[in-house]
């Protein structure tokens, strides 16, 4: 699940702590990278215990409606499509996901306002009328619905933001990447799998995780000669009057190009000016792009960049 985008933001992200908490311990820093990194994989099964939490509190509703003293016909006979979602009901077994809440104790029982609100807009949603008026009772619907739920009212959700970042510090920039795989894991769910359904991995594979590792101490342990580079190339610019993210993403991203020779210059070229203008000033992914495209002629003119 944790792909590459987000393992060079992390790392960025800890490359920047690691200097500007003067530490020196480069182990401590590469266990705290890892920790991050797991930590967004606790966000991905935590949105989708979301899922179930939501549903768990329309029953919730239906059965409190019912111990009315007087309850209506209505409520005595409710339409029970929702909560009987075929998609929701393997979720909630899922072997994986089971064991995630009961080692972690997670659950949304502390977070009931957020949930009950979340619900009362899907309910009120054109998406919710539609498939309660539909007479579509296929698993391929229920997962559908909750697809489209997902995208509506998880994304972009700016209380469920600030609740989820007061949780966790480490969730305040991975949300808008794990969301994507939420919803690939929606599109995966498949009825016959049953509570054995495969959630995706931490790691795609033992790869990645390598990737994770060099790339963070290639960028702090060579981090003199990338200095040194990114200097010979702003000579209209004292190093220091450069801003300081700037230098740390310029840095990471000689580490990739320089380490990894199966990785097209362009690839890493992109990414990075992406996170500069994600995580730096408004001019830092010109500035970026423009430095180390520089860097990079210099080092093929010289000879010292080959790539597969």
């Amino acid at each position: 699940m944790i792909n590459r985008v987000l393992i060079r933001i992390k790392i960025i992200q800890i490359v920047y702590a690691y200097y500007q908490n003067g530490s020196k311990n480069l182990d401590a820093a590469e266990k705290e990278l890892f920790f991050s990194l797991s930590k967004a994989y606790d966000l991905y099964n935590y949105l989708l215990m979301l899922i179930i939490a939501v549903t768990n509190y329309a029953q919730k509703r239906i059965d409190a409606a019912k111990s009315k003293l007087a309850p209506t016909v209505e409520e005595l006979n409710p339409n029970m499509k929702f909560v009987e979602n075929k998609f929701v009901a393997q979720l909630e077994v899922n072997r994986q996901l089971t064991e995630f809440s009961t080692n972690q104790k997670r659950s949304w029982a502390n977070d009931e306002d957020f949930v009950k609100g979340m619900y009362e807009r899907i309910i009120a949603s054109d998406i919710y009328k539609e498939y309660m008026e539909s007479e579509d009772d296929s698993y391929e619907g229920d997962r559908e619905l909750w697809r489209k739920l997902y995208k509506t009212f998880v994304f972009n959700n700016d209380d469920l933001d600030a609740l989820l970042e007061d949780q966790s510090l480490y969730w305040n920039d991975d949300k808008e990447i794990v969301d994507t795989f939420v919803l690939k894991t929606i599109k995966r769910f498949d009825e016959k799998n049953g509570a054995n359904q495969p959630l995706l991995p931490e790691f795609k594979d033992e790869e990645d995780q390598e990737f994770a590792r060099r790339l963070f101490r290639r960028t702090i342990l060579n981090s003199d000669y990338y200095r040194h580079l990114i200097s010979e190339n702003t000579r209209n610019w004292e190093l220091d009057r450069v801003a300081f993210m700037d230098v740390i993403v310029m840095q990471c991203a000689l580490a990739e190009i320089l380490s990894f020779p199966n990785i097209p210059i362009s690839v890493s070229l992109n990414e990075y000016v992406e996170i500069a203008k994600i995580y730096s000033t408004p001019k830092s992914g010109s500035f970026v792009n423009g430095t180390l495209d520089g860097i990079v002629n210099q080092l093929k003119k010289d000879g010292k960049l080959t790539k597969n």
